[in-house]
C-alpha cells in the first residue's frame, strides 16, 4: 500500500496539528475541457492538511475567521520545505492548507514524466481547494491566497487567470492573491488576465527547471493586461532555492526549460507553436513530445539552495502575504 501524506500525523514546530481534508476536484485532460466543457469531467477527490492558527493573532490574521494559504507542491510531492512555509504563515495569523495532489491519483513523482495527469488538473485543484476553503468557518472567503512551488507554481499561476477560475468556481469567488514560486510557465493564455487577484512571481536567475525569461514575459503580459502583478530575480539562486537542503542534480529530471511557449486561446485551446492555430484536442503530451523531438528536452536539472536563499525566499513571502492578506 503507498504512503499517503493524509496518512500522516503532522503537527508543525508552533504547535499546530493539521486536519485532514477531502475534497473534490476533477481531471480535465486540458483547459480546453474545462472552460468549454465542465460538465462533463472526470471527478477525483484529493486531499490535503489544513492548519488553523491557535491563541494570540499574528500579524497578518486577526479575529474569529482566518485568512488562508493554499501551499501547492512540485513535481516531488509534500516536501518539508512546504511544511516550513505552512508554519511560518500560521505563525503569522494565517491558515494553511497544504494540499496533496499526487496521493489519490497515485503518482509518486512526476520529474522524469510531467504528463501523469494535465496541468490543468493541478491548476482546478488548487480552485477545488479555494472552494473547500471558502465553506470553513474559521477561514475568510475574501482573503484565500494560493502559494505554488515548480509544477504548483504553474497551478497557482492558472488559478489566478479570471477565465479559467470563473470556468470552475463561478462568479463572486476568486483567490485573493497568488504566490508563484518558480513556476513553469510554458502555457499561458493570450490574454492572461488576472481581474481582482494580485500576483507575484519570484525565481532564481540560475533557474535550469524553468525559463525565468518566460516567467518574466508571463508576468509582463499580466500587466499589460491591466493586473497587479510583479516578478522578482533573484541573484546566483537555482531551482527550489527555499529549500534548506545543498544543491544536489537530479538526473532523472526530464526538462525543456527553453521550449517556445504554448498559448491559450479564450476558450482553453492550446495553440501549437508551428502552426499557430488553437487545438481543442490538444493535450499536455502532443505539445511536450513535440518539445523533445524538436531538441528542446534536457535530462537533468538542480534543485536546492546555498547561503542565505531560503531566508531571502521566507522574507519575501511573508513580506508579500502580509500586504496581500491585509485587511480592507
Amino acid at each position: 500500500m503507498e504512503h499517503r501524506f493524509r496518512d500522516e500525523d503532522v503537527t508543525l514546530p508552533c504547535g499546530v496539528t493539521g486536519e485532514t481534508i477531502e475534497f473534490d476536484s476533477a481531471d480535465p485532460v486540458n483547459y480546453h475541457e474545462v472552460i468549454s466543457a465542465g460538465a462533463g469531467l472526470v471527478a477525483r477527490r484529493i486531499d490535503g492538511k489544513l492548519f488553523v492558527p491557535t491563541g494570540t493573532a499574528g500579524s497578518i490574521g486577526a479575529g474569529a475567521s482566518h485568512p488562508a494559504v493554499v501551499i501547492t507542491p512540485g513535481s516531488l510531492g509534500v516536501a518539508p520545505s512546504h511544511l516550513a512555509h505552512a508554519d511560518a504563515l500560521v505563525r503569522q495569523g494565517v491558515a494553511a492548507f497544504v494540499i496533496d495532489p499526487f496521493g489519490a491519483r497515485a503518482v509518486t513523482s512526476t520529474v522524469a514524466n510531467q504528463t501523469q495527469y494535465s496541468f490543468a488538473a493541478s491548476a482546478y485543484d488548487v480552485l477545488a481547494a479555494l472552494r473547500t476553503l471558502a465553506a470553513r468557518p474559521e477561514v475568510d472567503a475574501a482573503r484565500i491566497g494560493a502559494q505554488g512551488h515548480s509544477r504548483g507554481g504553474s497551478a497557482v499561476v492558472t488559478a489566478a487567470m479570471d477565465r479559467y477560475a470563473g470556468a470552475v468556481v463561478g462568479e463572486g469567488l476568486r483567490l485573493r492573491a497568488v504566490y508563484a514560486a518558480y513556476p513553469w510557465c510554458g502555457q499561458q493564455f493570450l490574454r492572461p488576465s488576472l481581474g481582482a487577484t494580485t500576483l507575484r512571481a519570484i525565481i532564481g536567475e540560475h533557474d535550469d527547471w524553468c525559463s525565468p525569461q518566460q516567467v518574466q514575459a508571463h508576468v509582463h503580459a499580466m500587466v499589460l493586461c491591466g493586473g497587479d502583478a510583479t516578478f522578482r530575480l533573484v541573484a546566483g539562486a537555482g531551482h527550489s532555492f527555499d529549500r534548506e537542503t545543498p544543491v544536489e542534480h537530479i538526473a532523472e529530471a526530464s526538462v525543456s526549460p527553453h521550449a517556445p511557449t504554448v498559448y491559450l486561446d479564450d476558450d482553453g485551446a492550446m495553440i501549437h507553436p508551428l502552426t499557430g492555430r488553437p487545438d481543442a484536442a490538444l493535450t499536455d503530451r502532443e505539445v511536450m513530445r513535440y518539445a523533445v523531438k524538436a531538441g528542446f528536452g534536457v535530462r537533468g536539472a538542480r534543485i536546492g539552495s546555498s547561503g542565505d536563499q531560503p531566508q531571502v525566499f521566507r522574507e519575501d513571502m511573508l513580506g508579500f502575504w502580509r500586504t496581500a492578506l491585509a485587511e480592507g
